[in-house]
């Protein structure tokens, strides 16, 4: 059916109660999360003119994997709006348009009935996508693609095909994979689940246009950007990849889309019992079951909030309608219509109190995984009246510290540095080449907790101490809220500004950003520290 005014009002209300909602859940001060700082910084690199780096000056290097969204916040940072304030502008406004269109869609693909629907668009408001767009993630913006490209396909699923239609699938598909790498594999998820739907015969045109859309134009963006960068990839799949399987994450991922979803499987499950709805649950289930695999792929670093599978969620939220439509009538209910005006009044009753108490609970299991304050943004203060003088911050901390400092910077995790990725970790002598003023690394021992362990990132960050220590450089803090969890500061001691950052950095009020908590700076307490300031 083809929603009316009603439901174009309806829409327009929960899209603006979405946004009223959101506006008093967002901590507007709170900085980016660390993921999300690293792509502001290319996105104020863009807006300034200086191209995709990383480093002024520097070649271009693909870290900010987000390019589409990359590229429109810059394009609002550069007509005046700070950058931050451009991320949330373009996230939250993605997050209430998925709000009016899961409600449009679930009305015009399946006819849902109006509360349903808008449980459906309240299920999602209530959601992670608040808490994303505090903390500047871009997944709101790679969700509504999702959601469209769905629509798209879920119509021309149904047969109700055209050459425009088709067309807006597939430019809706080359947007999702413009946005996010993995855009592309759930673009090729979704076009499969319409040609499961239709059959390959009658799916040919719609794949012709798909193919020249995400194929052509796409295309011709890949080999664009592999002159651009010099490399096929982005540089964190060379990092987080590198043609492993993690069946961790695989696990994850299947436990994410449970938790994100859990109110609406007992749905796909009814949908279960007939040919014709069973048609709707595998629709469906082509695009969610291949995109949670895929992760499979890639290890689940900052995955904040289930953000990686964020972008299933509204799908989910359209294709339960599917999955349970026509039950009433299989199992011969009297219409609503039907019922006596006392019954209709409770269960209206009965069913509002246990849709709010489902976003109750949403919020409330969603609330818990909030970030906090953040002691790297109040260190970040401390080092940027320095960021003219050329020096270099080599650091496991990507995001805070580089985006609020200024600073050159060495990403030792290689996410952001084509060096790193390609050469299989950082070396003593590429630091040296650069000489870092100061050493930031997070690890889970300090001077009163030693312990040795294994894997990549402790070799990482043996290397950056053991450079540090070789080279005398003090060790301003080792920041942590136990001992076996810290933020390690070092400072080359031969800087003209050396004593001063010492102290500041030690003066530093230290929030952990999991908890909030005031840090003590375990590296008062190693014995017979050799440094330039005294200890407060």
């Amino acid at each position: 059916m083809k929603p009316d005014r009603t439901d174009k009002l309806l829409a327009l209300g929960l899209a603006a109660t979405a946004g009223l909602f959101a506006a008093g859940r967002i901590r507007w001060s709170m900085p980016p999360l660390e993921d999300a700082a690293m792509l502001l910084r290319y996105s104020q690199h863009v807006a300034a003119g200086h191209g995709i780096v990383w480093n002024l000056g520097a070649p271009p290097v693909d870290g900010a994997t987000d390019f589409l969204f990359m590229m429109v916040v810059a394009g609002l940072a550069w007509l005046g709006l700070a950058v931050e304030t451009a991320c949330r502008v373009v996230t939250l406004s993605s997050h209430v348009t998925t709000v009016a269109l899961v409600y449009l869609a679930a009305r015009q693909l399946y006819d849902a009935p109006r509360p349903a629907a808008a449980f459906s668009a309240a299920f999602l408001a209530a959601g992670p996508g608040v808490f994303y767009v505090e903390a500047c993630f871009g997944t709101p913006f790679f969700a509504l693609w999702a959601c469209i490209t769905w629509w798209f396909a879920a119509t021309i699923a149904q047969g109700r095909d055209s050459v425009p239609l088709e067309l807006g699938f597939g430019l809706s598909a080359l947007a999702l994979g413009l946005t996010r790498p993995e855009g592309v594999f759930l673009g090729v998820f979704l076009l499969a689940a319409v040609v499961a739907a239709r059959g390959l015969q009658a799916s040919r045109r719609s794949m012709a246009t798909w193919a020249f859309a995400v194929g052509g134009l796409g295309g011709a963006y890949f080999l664009w950007r592999w002159h651009y960068f010099g490399h096929p990839l982005p540089n964190p799949f060379y990092r987080k990849g590198g043609g492993h399987l993690y069946l961790d994450s695989l696990r994850e991922s299947v436990r994410n889309l449970v938790i994100m979803a859990m109110p609406f499987w007992p749905a796909f499950a009814l949908g279960l019992r007939s040919p014709a709805s069973r048609r709707h649950v595998l629709r469906a289930a082509i695009p969610t079951g291949c995109f949670t695999a895929i992760w499979v792929l890639l290890s689940q670093e900052m995955n904040f909030v289930w953000r990686f599978q964020y972008a299933l969620l509204p799908l989910l939220l359209i294709e339960w309608h599917a999955a349970v439509g026509g039950l009433a009538a299989e199992l011969k209910w009297p219409p609503a219509g039907g019922l006596p005006k006392a019954t209709r009044k409770s269960l209206t009753l009965a069913l509002a109190v246990a849709a709010m108490s489902f976003l109750m609970l949403e919020q409330w299991g969603i609330a818990k995984h909030r970030g906090s304050r953040d002691g790297r943004y109040e260190v970040a203060r401390v080092l940027a009246p320095l960021a003219g003088r050329g020096y270099t911050i080599a650091t496991t901390e990507a995001g805070t510290l580089p985006f609020y400092s200024g600073w050159n910077a060495i990403d030792a995790w290689g996410l952001n540095d084509s060096w790193i990725a390609h050469h299989g970790g950082i070396t003593e002598e590429y630091l040296e080449s650069s000489r870092p003023a100061v050493i930031v690394f997070h690890e889970y021992f300090s001077p009163l907790a030693p312990r040795a362990r294994g894997g990549p990132w402790y070799q990482m960050v043996m290397t950056l101490k053991g450079y540090a220590e070789k080279r005398g450089y003090c060790l301003a803090a080792c920041y942590g809220e136990s001992p076996f969890n810290t933020h390690y500061y070092y400072v080359r001691d031969d800087l003209p500004e050396s004593r001063d950052l010492v102290a500041r950095i030690r003066a530093v009020d230290y929030p952990w950003v999991d908890s909030g908590t005031r840090c003590l700076n375990f590296a008062l307490f190693a014995p017979a520290p050799a440094c330039l300031a005294t200890p407060h």
